[in-house]
Order: structure tokens, then C-alpha cells, then sequence
């Protein structure tokens, strides 16, 4: 008797199935709790899900985009990213504060680390990790607390009687801070300000 064996059919979804698993270092990278950009000549490579959530784009909105995406000026991109590549040529790491925008169009002091794994080119690829710097209480060293809370209200265009309401005090108080900050940043007036708010670390 001649018995007849079933050739092998392959399952349904054959390639997505084969594809391989993550490995723990993906996945490890993926959930961590800071928000961390993987960049290559300053393109988003990858962008975990803490990214994803302090930016307010989803991975594919951010991948394959370059980083400019996330400041809001090309000047304040190409100051810092001068400023960061010079460093890491000599350094392994760089740590600054800076204003980034998120995806709504808010611009936030943010505090930016960023190692490179590419130290004969420093932004082949780096990997960066970022936090709201007012959330831990932070606050640089050009600029006393209130002057960075008011100078992110100035940089998202508000004025100083809504900056008053805002914050809960009084409009001559939110004017003495808003002078302070023209003073200590040499600006002549509320755009040159916000220029020179943008690129201060």
C-alpha cells in the first residue's frame, strides 16, 4: 500500500511571521522611560515611545525627518548643532538646556543629552535623550527660575498681561522680569529677544 504524504504548505502570513523578534536591547530602548532620538547626520533614525509621547508625534511622522523638526527656527538649529558637534569632537558626551517645539507648535525648555557612537565623526550617529528641564525643578545658568518660566511665555508669543494672568501675578511684575531678561540677553527689542531665548543654554 502506498501511502501519500502531504507536501508541507506554508502557513498564511509567511513574512510576517519570519520576521525576526526584537531583541531586548530594541525592546529595552523602545519602553524606557526617557525620551530618547537616535539620529544619523542629525535624520531621526529611530524614536522611542517616550519620544513619541514629549514631542507629540507619532514614529512615522518622525522618522526619516531631520531633527529640524523639532526646533523652531533654523537659526536655534544650527547654533546648537554647531555648538554640540564642536564638543563631541573632543568629548564623549554633551548636556545642554535648550527651547525645543513640540508637535502643536509649543515651544518647551528642554534638557538635551547626547553621547556619539561615531568619534572620528561625531554626528554619524548619535543617540540623544530629552526632558522637560521644568519638570525636575531645573533651571540654567544665565537664568534665574522665574526668568525662564516667563521667558517660555515670551517665546510662545504671549503677552505681558497674559504672562500676568498666567503666572497669577501682577502685569509691573511680569514687565521688571521681561526687562531683566532684555538686559542680561543684550536685546534690543521682543524679537531679538526671542531669538537670543532660543539659543541660550
Amino acid at each position: 500500500m502506498r501511502i501519500r504524504i502531504p507536501q508541507h504548505r506554508p502557513p498564511r502570513y509567511t513574512a510576517r511571521m519570519t520576521q525576526p523578534a526584537p531583541s531586548l536591547a530594541e525592546r529595552g530602548f523602545q519602553s524606557s522611560p526617557i525620551a530618547q532620538l537616535i539620529l544619523a547626520h542629525r535624520q531621526i533614525v529611530q524614536a522611542n515611545d517616550a519620544a513619541q509621547r514629549l514631542f507629540g508625534y507619532d514614529a512615522a511622522a518622525m522618522v526619516g525627518q531631520s531633527a529640524r523638526l523639532l526646533y523652531s527656527s533654523q537659526a536655534d538649529f544650527s547654533l546648537i548643532g554647531a555648538r554640540a558637534e564642536k564638543w563631541l569632537a573632543s568629548h564623549p558626551g554633551y548636556e545642554d538646556q535648550r527651547f525645543m517645539q513640540i508637535a502643536d507648535g509649543t515651544i518647551c525648555w528642554m534638557r538635551a543629552r547626547g553621547v556619539t557612537l561615531t568619534p572620528q565623526d561625531p554626528f554619524a550617529l548619535t543617540i540623544w535623550a530629552f526632558e522637560r528641564a521644568e519638570d525636575r525643578g531645573e533651571r540654567s545658568v544665565d537664568l534665574t527660575a522665574r526668568e525662564q518660566e516667563i521667558a517660555r511665555h515670551v517665546v510662545n508669543g504671549r503677552t505681558c498681561k497674559e504672562i500676568a494672568l498666567e503666572l497669577g501675578i501682577s502685569h509691573r511684575t511680569v514687565e521688571v522680569h521681561r526687562a531683566r531678561l532684555m538686559k542680561k540677553l543684550g536685546a534690543r527689542n521682543t524679537a531679538e529677544l526671542v531669538s537670543k531665548i532660543i539659543v541660550v543654554s
